[in-house]
Parts: structure tokens; C-alpha cells; sequence
């Protein structure tokens, strides 16, 4: 059963569905009570217990922290100044050597262990720049979904990373992905409780494929509950934990609910799709699965992948209607504007080939200068 984990370091395979169906065609159908659902009691999880790490314990700054902060970072020195001091010292040199190993840790572990995946990054980078005097918050980016081949899948993006206010310099942000990042890409500012969210919903995957059931309960009830109880992603893996434990009735309630707060929460949308399927509830299943479709071909990133592959059968017109599509929903992605040219060559025009290509190099030449990012290798904040 497919499950929703922070993107980070790696991606997660989910079927996909489209969250749009409503309470006339039956979704209200399971009638378990929430706080049943994040008490666990069900799975046998014990009255009361809470998860191992606490809210405050993840932006913690310990001694040794401070400590390696006053070696590298002048404490009167401009924040431009100190942020580029900071990266210098985390990021770009040796040393601070980061490992990605795919897991999600605290500031305070992927400091002392100096290793995790881009959520631990992003919650060490935050700690130590608000250790410095900086204004520093998360940001969520909307990384595009890949489709797999078959078109029944696709790699779900979910990716959070560094927001610096250096006002009235502007924004600058770190990115310790920035090689899959676009300026086109959406962003959105989040509050501390969401990023906790963010880390307590992958912690509770973790503690599920580890098979610690009543640990995964609690990352997940924290998640909800503790931080954010609109964050779908944490009751959609919970009722996957359900329903691998054998709750189906759980199960669906978890994934209604994460409905109910995120009505685009596609993985719950496809879980209960296929939960209804294996219950021989073929009215619902049907409905979820025609939503997959109409879903699909709203996405201008899944319209891009068929015209990619119209393309490369030579059929230049379909993979034009596809294009067309896709640029009037992402006017600045480059890729699509690029693939667009190279289309109208192939048909023998020319003329709209260069202005398509035009458009391209715009995207392009667009990408870089509104906000200034930093990842490896990249360590200059704006004004210097």
C-alpha cells in the first residue's frame, strides 16, 4: 500500500488518484472516531504513550553546536555576512562534511552524525541560523510528479527547504537539493508546527517500516495532533498502517479524513480506491478511478511526459495539443516551451520553432535572478 513520506533525499512511488470525489457519492461511510484513530487503541497501542522525540527537541541547539557556530560565524558581523559565513562553513567546504543517507534526524543528529536527508538538513541549517541572529524559516516546494511508463504511478515530490529574510535585501534560499530546483516551481512560507509535521510524518514512516507499530502511532499522532491536524500526508500513512495491520474499516476513516482536509490528497484517494476494489465495492472504486484520469490530464507535468512520448513516435500534432496545454497552466517552464520548438521543426515550421525557442531561453534566463539559492557549491547571499 502506498505510502506519503517528505521527499528529501528519495521519492516515494504512490498510485495515483485524484481527491475530488464528495460526500454524495458515499465517502462518509466510515464512522470511527478521530481521536480513536490516533490513539492506536485498535493496534494495541498503549493508552497514553507518546513519541520518543519531543516538538522542542528538533530545532534543538546543543553545546557542541554553539560551539562550532563562534569558530565559523562573527557574532557582529552583517546577516548577509553571517549567512554566507554559515554556508561556507555547512555547505561548501570540507569542513562540514554532509552525507545524504535518505533518514530523518534532528538538528541536533545531523549535526553530530553529519549525515541525513534534506529535511535534517534543512532543520540544522534553520537552527544554526537562528542560533546567529537570522531570520530563518521553512518553505514547502511543489516539486512536478513523475510519471512512471505505465502511467498507473508516479514519484510524489514532497520537499521542503530554507527561506532567509536579509531584508530590504530580499530572500535569499538554501537548498540542499538545488540541482532539481526551478524558480517556476511553487513555494509557500510554513510555520514551525507544519515542518514538525513534515519530520513527525516521516518519522512515523520510518517507525512503520521498521514494523514499530505503537512508535509510529505516536510519530503520527504528533504529527496531527501536536502540530497540525490539516497535514493529510500523517493520516493517509496512518490508515495505511491500519490497513496493513488488518483495519480496513480504520483504514478508511484515516484516508476520508485526510480527504476532508486536503480534498487533492491523491495517495488517499488512490488507497481507498483499491481498498473499496478489494472489498468488491466496484460503484466506489469505479468513481476513484475515473478521477484518476481527469486528474492526470489536468497536470501540466503528466500532459508534458505524453507529449514527450508523441514525440518520440513522430506524432508532432498530439504532442503540440499536449504542450499547449501545459504552457498555458506553467507559463515559465522552460521544458515545456523547449519540447514546443523542437515539435514545430519537426513539422517543418520554423518560425514557430524560433519562437518557441525564444521563449525557452527566457524561461531560462528567468530562472536564476529572482531569488538567489544556495546548495553546494553555490554559497553567495544576495549583496556581496
Amino acid at each position: 500500500m502506498p505510502m506519503m513520506s517528505s521527499r528529501f533525499s528519495s521519492a516515494v512511488l504512490v498510485v495515483l488518484a485524484l481527491a475530488a470525489a464528495s460526500a454524495a457519492e458515499g465517502l462518509e461511510r466510515a464512522a470511527i472516531p478521530l481521536e480513536e484513530l490516533l490513539a492506536g487503541t485498535a493496534l494495541g497501542v498503549p493508552p497514553g504513550l507518546s513519541s520518543p522525540i519531543a516538538d522542542d527537541e528538533v530545532l534543538e541547539v546543543t553545546d557542541e553546536m554553539r560551539a562550532f557556530l563562534e569558530s565559523h560565524v562573527h557574532s557582529r558581523a552583517t546577516d548577509q555576512l553571517k549567512l554566507r559565513e554559515l554556508i561556507e562553513a555547512i555547505i561548501t567546504t570540507k569542513t562540514f562534511t554532509l552525507t545524504f543517507d535518505g533518514r530523518t534526524r534532528t538538528a541536533s543528529e545531523a549535526f553530530r552524525l553529519r549525515s541525513g536527508n534534506c529535511l535534517s538538513f534543512s532543520n540544522l541549517f534553520i537552527a544554526m541560523a537562528r542560533e546567529v541572529g537570522l531570520k530563518a524559516s521553512f518553505q514547502e516546494v511543489d516539486l512536478p510528479p513523475d510519471w512512471s511508463i505505465d502511467r498507473d504511478v508516479f514519484v510524489l515530490n514532497r520537499h521542503v527547504n530554507v527561506r532567509i529574510d536579509l531584508s530590504p535585501l530580499g530572500v535569499h534560499v538554501v537548498d540542499f537539493n538545488i540541482d532539481d530546483f526551478r524558480t517556476s516551481y511553487g513555494t509557500r512560507e510554513i510555520p514551525d508546527a507544519r515542518a514538525r509535521a513534515h519530520y513527525f510524518n516521516n518519522m512515523g514512516v520510518q517507525s512503520m517500516q521498521a514494523g514499530d507499530t505503537a512508535t509510529a502511532v505516536a510519530f503520527f499522532r504528533r504529527a496531527i495532533a501536536d502540530n497540525d491536524r490539516e497535514f493529510s500526508p500523517a493520516w493517509t500513512n496512518l490508515g495505511t498502517l491500519y490497513l496493513r495491520l488488518g483495519h480496513p474499516a480504520h483504514a478508511e476513516a484515516a484516508y476520508l479524513q485526510a480527504l476532508r482536509v486536503n480534498r487533492d490528497e491523491i495517495v488517499a484517494m488512490s488507497n481507498l480506491a483499491g481498498l473499496y476494489e478489494r472489498q468488491g465495492d466496484t460503484r466506489r472504486a469505479a468513481a476513484y478511478r475515473r478521477r484518476v484520469v481527469n486528474h492526470r490530464m489536468q497536470n501540466p507535468y503528466y500532459r508534458f511526459q505524453r507529449a514527450r512520448e508523441a514525440y518520440e513516435a513522430g506524432d508532432w500534432d498530439t504532442a503540440i495539443g499536449h504542450l499547449k496545454f501545459a504552457v498555458r497552466r506553467k507559463r515559465n517552464e522552460g521544458q515545456f516551451c523547449d519540447l514546443l520548438a523542437r515539435c514545430y521543426l519537426a513539422k517543418g515550421n520554423p518560425r514557430r520553432a524560433s519562437y518557441w525557442q525564444e521563449r525557452a531561453q527566457q524561461a531560462a534566463a528567468g530562472d536564476a535572478p529572482r531569488r538567489r539559492y544556495s546548495g553546494p557549491g553555490e554559497p553567495r547571499p544576495p549583496g556581496e
